[in-house]
Formats: C-alpha cells, structure tokens, sequence
C-alpha cells in the first residue's frame, strides 16, 4: 500500500473533489492508497479569512474519512520573523512542519491545492509531487502567466503535468503529463477575435481590460483545468501499482532512470 503525505489549503471544491475521488477509488479497490495525514496551512481561525466556509467544508470531509488533520497557521506563526525576514521565516515554518509530519510514515507527499511555497529542506527530505498547469517544455508561472505566454507565442498546444517538487519552483523534473490542442473548430474563432484586439490595440491592453475573462484565455482555463483531477489520480495510480517511484528527485521504472515522463493524455482523454 501506497502511504501518501497530502497537503492542502483547502480553499475551494477543487481541493474537496481532488480528496474525494482519491478517497473513491481507494474504497473501490482501484487505487492502494492510504491518506497518513492531511496538512494544511490555516487553522481556520485566522481573521480576515474569505474561505472560511470553504475550508470548514474541506476539514468536515477530511474528518470525515478519519483522516489525522494537522494544521499550522502560516498567518500566526511567527508573524515578526515573517515581516522582517520571509526567507528565514520559511526554514522556520518548514522545520516546524516537518515536526509535525514527521510523525506520521509516508512515501509520497502530495501538493493538492498547497499555496504555500514549500522550504527547501522539506523539499529534499520529501519525494513530493506538485501539478504545473503546462506541458512538460512549457512556459513557467502561475496558470494565468502560462496562459498569456501561450497566446503570446501563438501556441498550438498546451497541457497539465505533474513534477517532483525540488528548492527551484516548478522546476523538479516531470513525472508525467497530458497535452491537448488549442487550435481547432473549438479554438480557431477565439484565436481570430483576440488576434483583432491585439492587432487594434495590444496584448497587454486586452489582459488589463478583459484579465481571466476573456474567451480564448477561459477556454484555455477550462480545456486544462478539466484535466488537473485525472492526471494526479492516474499519477498516483502509477505509484500505487509500484510501476514508478523516485530515487535522488528522478522517475524510475524497474530501477532505470526514465528520461521522458510518462505520456498519459489517452488515459486522461478518457476519463472525460
């Protein structure tokens, strides 16, 4: 059985859907898992808190399935270091976590929605893995970065890909991935429209006019999001089968070191 470290900020239904079809499959007999522990980096007592409903929603489910909640206030915890140094804040707020993690065995951390960038010394003493909204050789950044590079670069594709967290963000070697295209009876209108507003004005007016909102951009969003959920649960059916692991932040298959991640866009194609 596969054990998994599972940390979460649980802000929203993503974080919700992600833990119940994990919790799912596992009761199905189609994954060997078990949830050690989930972290998470609110207490849910902090004040401003605009998730506060939702995060409420997320500890009932993990309560729920009588999983260990573990939690640690990013906002409490030593709040003048955090003002005065946030690199040394980091390695303090990591130590700590690893206090409290370390007290539960796990194989394989999990970033399920994790906001908080996670310290360098976790990073290493962990195998973890962390999704990146972008094909393997894609742009770097947050979702909405790798979108406006996209159609910046007038790109023919895109992906989701999940990669071994490392101290350079998003920059672990990757694991596995799915792509698709963005050109297309669905992509091909929405290409020309924005094409005329950048050519009557310019890129940067349409992302300051219209930001996430604007047609092609959301149905960029939307194409990858659809994939995030499939892709980290058949990756971790990949772990749980024992088909791959990781030793020294590489993907191994049969102690061989694979140098391309695993290609599952027809798995997750038909999860859809």
């Amino acid at each position: 059985m596969l054990r998994l470290g599972w940390f979460s900020t649980g802000r929203g239904p993503g974080s919700r859907n992600l833990l119940k079809t994990v919790m799912d499959k596992k009761e199905q007999g189609l994954i060997d898992v078990d949830i050690s522990f989930v972290f998470c980096n609110w207490n849910n007592e902090e004040d401003p808190n605009p998730k506060k409903e939702q995060r409420k929603m997320f500890f009932d489910m993990v309560e729920g399935y009588g999983i260990p909640l573990i939690t640690l206030s990013w906002k409490e915890f030593l709040p003048d270091l955090r003002k005065s140094d946030e690199a040394a804040w980091r390695i303090e707020y990591g130590r700590k976590l690893r206090e409290l993690v370390g007290r539960y065995e796990f194989d394989l951390g999990v970033l399920a929605g994790y906001m908080l960038w996670m310290d360098d010394e976790t990073c290493r003493e962990y195998d973890m893995i962390n999704l990146h909204p972008a094909l393997p050789e894609g742009p770097k950044g947050t979702w909405e970065e790798v979108i406006w590079t996209l159609i910046r670069e007038n790109a023919d594709e895109h992906g989701v890909m999940i990669h071994i967290c490392t101290e350079e963000w998003d920059r672990g070697a990757a694991l596995t991935y799915c792509g698709f295209p963005i050109r297309g009876p669905k992509f091909d209108g929405l290409w020309k429209d924005i094409e005329k507003k950048i050519a009557s004005s310019s890129l940067e007016h349409v992302m300051r006019t219209e930001g996430t909102d604007e047609p092609l951009f959301r149905m960029i969003r939307e194409e990858g999001a659809k994939r995030e959920l499939p892709l980290i649960v058949s990756t971790i059916g990949l772990f749980a089968d024992g088909r791959v692991g990781i030793e020294n932040k590489r993907l191994v298959e049969d102690g061989k070191i694979l140098e391309r991640p695993y290609d599952m866009t027809s798995e997750v194609d038909r999860s859809l």
